[in-house]
């Protein structure tokens, strides 16, 4: 077994090693930048944060100069200037901050092109397509890919080595149980990065649909009182700072640059991929040669159907939390039984 293990071990480093060795400047360079994109998505949240806060605070002016003078400076700021230096670094060829266990994951893929066209690598592309948009869905695909084939590669070299250096000393049992252990534990990270992934995904999805309403009913009144629906699009898109309007910022950028109609919202439901989306942004495509009466008349109904889904699902919610309150109430009242019984059982038991 020992002899196995260590074979096991050898061929999973040698496969390291030797995809290590063949890494060229192209994946370097397509590592850089998948990096420089996270930084510029952590700026983007940090940034947006130090907005709110600024917000908060410039409406309790005082209590806000009070915490400047005890709390100087700002962390999300801080953090983001950090970053943005990081990037400059990674710009010039700098690459301390990329991560090398990740770089064998580019040679296979450059390697083997059968790794895209698998169905994985699909659902991964869906997935950041939405969260990153066409432009850079390809690079961030290739990034978590290069984690899922080379996170793997190393974990189980590294759990073989342990496993067999403890069995070598005499420890058969915590070798046997590094190995089961360690086996076990990198499995769940490459399937919790998957899910990680996947998660975002559906909670980026409910939050545009719970703000499809506000939306809805937004450009209804605009578009039925007279507005224009290039204009109210425009008004509704800058009226918030969610996740929906964003997305529809995008869209208005690319209709200023001269984007037909059909592609820009058709990019719209790409983005977005809810339900609710793809009905509003087909029927103003649809309706955009018919005048605001008839797109007027479409929103009103869309805005009255979204309200009406919405209360059907924070009905379904509460539902929901109370099915799993129930385990800890029950937990909660068996414990208030035995406070209750214990004292009296004593009592009887000692008469």
């Amino acid at each position: 077994m020992l002899i196995a293990i260590m074979i096991l071990s050898t061929v999973f480093m040698g496969a390291w090693l030797v995809l290590m060795s063949r890494i060229t400047g192209d994946d370097w360079r397509l590592a850089a930048y998948s990096r420089v994109l996270d930084n510029l998505s952590k700026i983007e949240a940090l940034s947006e944060k130090a907005k709110i806060r600024e917000t908060t605070h410039s409406s309790y002016r005082r209590l806000a100069d009070l915490w400047k003078r005890v709390m100087p400076g700002d962390g999300s700021l801080k953090k983001a200037d950090k970053l943005k230096q990081d990037n400059i670094r990674l710009q010039q060829g700098h690459l301390r901050t990329v991560h090398v266990f990740e770089m064998p994951g580019y040679v296979l893929q450059r390697k083997f092109e059968i790794i895209g066209k698998g169905g994985i690598h699909k659902n991964i592309m869906t997935y950041c397509y939405e969260l990153y948009g066409k432009k850079y869905a390809a690079y961030k695909t290739k990034q978590l890919l290069a984690r899922l084939l080379s996170y793997p590669i190393i974990g189980i070299a590294v759990t073989f080595m342990l496993g067999a250096l403890l069995i070598g000393i005499g420890s058969d049992t915590a070798g046997a149980a590094i190995l089961a252990i360690g086996g076990i534990l990198v499995l769940v990270i490459v399937y919790a990065m998957y899910d990680e992934l996947r998660d975002r995904v559906k909670k980026r999805r409910a939050e545009i649909s719970r703000q499809f309403p506000n939306v809805a009913s937004k450009l209804a009144l605009l578009v039925t009182s007279g507005m224009v629906m290039d204009r109210a699009w425009k008004e509704t898109a800058y009226s918030a700072e969610l996740e929906l309007y964003k997305q529809m910022r995008k869209t208005t950028d690319e209709l200023d640059n001269l984007v037909s109609p059909e592609v820009a919202f058709g990019n719209f439901v790409n983005r977005c991929n809810t339900k609710e989306t793809s009905k509003l942004a087909s029927a103003i495509v649809q309706n955009i040669s018919k005048g605001n009466a008839e797109v007027g008349r479409l929103l009103k109904d869309m805005a009255r159907e979204a309200w009406q889904e919405r209360r059907h699902l924070a009905k379904r919610d509460a539902e929901k939390a109370n099915s799993k309150l129930m385990i800890p109430t029950m937990l909660l009242l068996l414990a208030i039984l035995v406070m209750l019984m214990v004292p009296v059982a004593m009592n009887f038991s000692g008469l």
